[in-house]
């Protein structure tokens, strides 16, 4: 079961509050403004900013 398109409409980056999406393997979450990946486990977003990773873009 994917994340629902509700969850995902009201998610904002937790850093900038920008706009956030999905990975197409749904590992994470994506900032492309901060350039950082929020990972999901166990179908739950985990939107803090110490546990993001930084992504090149």
């Amino acid at each position: 079961m994917a994340l629902s398109k509700n969850l995902l409409d009201l998610l904002v980056c937790p850093k900038c509050k920008g706009e956030i999406y999905l990975m197409e393997d749904n590992s994470g979450l994506v900032c492309p403004a901060c350039r950082l990946k929020y990972p999901v486990r166990d179908e739950i977003p985990v939107m803090l900013v110490d546990e993001a990773e930084t992504i090149d873009q």
